[in-house]
């Protein structure tokens, strides 16, 4: 068995005391970049906004690290995106970037070198141009169509060395450019899951009843008027803990399920003569299919049933589903 060091409490002391100051400088850091979003700003969004190819977006070192997620932001908030790396793009990959895409290239000191050497191309290529750097007097910020200043006053690192405060400005900025075009497109909760198809969020906007309720003779279902044992057996044979009581149009007037059966058992009764009718729970909640799969989690819970019964326009039984189904789904 191994035991750690004890701590020194001056070192605990200072480390906290550090950690709390690299969070207030970064968080300065954030708060100064509330004053430069201006008409420069603004002419960015422009750019972004009427752009007829993609969004390329480039930076070196700890600059490219932000920038790969700026574009992959950006891409999942509706602006076509992706990153080039300027070293590559020196070397063959600048043939990704067309006359109607709009470059973001990152760099603090904006004498990034990498970035220095194809700025000129781009431009001659015929692609817009936004830089964004700490240094507003830097030649990328002289070169492009429209700079965005995401200078710091410091670095929250002690030695003034490691990209710390800036590259934290560097990527709330670029969340406020996608955040500010995903509203100016009307990008909506649906269009996010779109393109994100495999995640929670994809299944609770994308799945709808339709797509997990059982259909056809998988439904449980008997007409008004059978016994409380043929409504036994058909619950048996589905598997459902539940059967829904149709009328001769087919349209369900009653519910009857495991809880049900509990509750008559309570009770003396004679199941091969008592009609479905004296015990079945009447006036059951439907869904309609076209609804999210989320919202028939949300009926369930909210009136604390494992089962629901899906009806047509007119009323009539389509489907039935229950929480395994939702939980096979992944909804839940």
């Amino acid at each position: 068995m191994t035991t750690s060091a004890p701590t020194s409490p001056a070192l605990t002391t200072k480390a906290l005391d550090l950690a709390k100051e690299v969070l207030s400088i970064e968080a300065r850091a954030v708060e100064a970049l509330i004053g430069r979003i201006d008409a420069r700003f603004m002419a960015a969004l422009e750019l972004i906004l009427h752009c007829r190819g993609r969004v390329v977006v480039s930076g070196m070192g700890k600059s490219g690290h932000i920038a790969r997620k700026i574009a992959a932001t950006l891409a999942s908030t509706g602006t076509p995106a992706f990153f080039v790396h300027p070293g590559e793009a020196s070397h063959g990959d600048l043939g990704m970037i067309t006359h109607d895409d709009v470059v973001i290239a990152l760099s603090n000191s904006g004498e990034s070198a990498e970035l220095l050497t194809i700025l000129p191309l781009l431009k001659r290529h015929g692609a817009k141009l936004i830089t964004l750097t700490g240094n507003p007097r830097s030649t990328m910020a002289q070169e492009a169509d429209v700079h965005l200043d995401a200078s710091v006053e410091q670095e929250a690192c002690p030695l003034g060395l490691a990209p710390t405060a800036s590259t934290t400005a560097a990527l709330a900025l670029g969340d406020a450019l996608a955040v500010a075009l995903l509203d100016a497109r009307g990008f909506g909760a649906e269009d996010f899951a779109k393109t994100h198809p495999g995640g929670a969020l994809g299944r609770r906007l994308l799945v709808h009843v339709a797509d997990v309720m059982r259909t056809g003779e998988a439904v449980p279902k008997v007409p008004q008027g059978v016994t409380l044992a043929d409504a036994l057996l058909e619950m048996t044979r589905k598997g459902l803990g539940m059967t829904a009581i149709v009328d001769a149009d087919g349209r369900p007037v009653g519910i009857y399920t495991d809880g049900d059966l509990r509750r008559t058992l309570d009770h003396p009764v004679n199941i091969h003569a008592t009609p479905i009718d004296q015990v079945m729970s009447r006036n059951p909640r439907t869904i309609a299919p076209q609804h999210l799969a989320a919202e028939a989690v949300q009926l369930m819970d909210e009136h604390k049933i494992n089962g629901l019964l899906a009806a047509d326009e007119s009323g009539r039984l389509v489907g039935a589903l229950n929480m395994h189904d939702l939980l096979r789904a992944g909804v839940v």
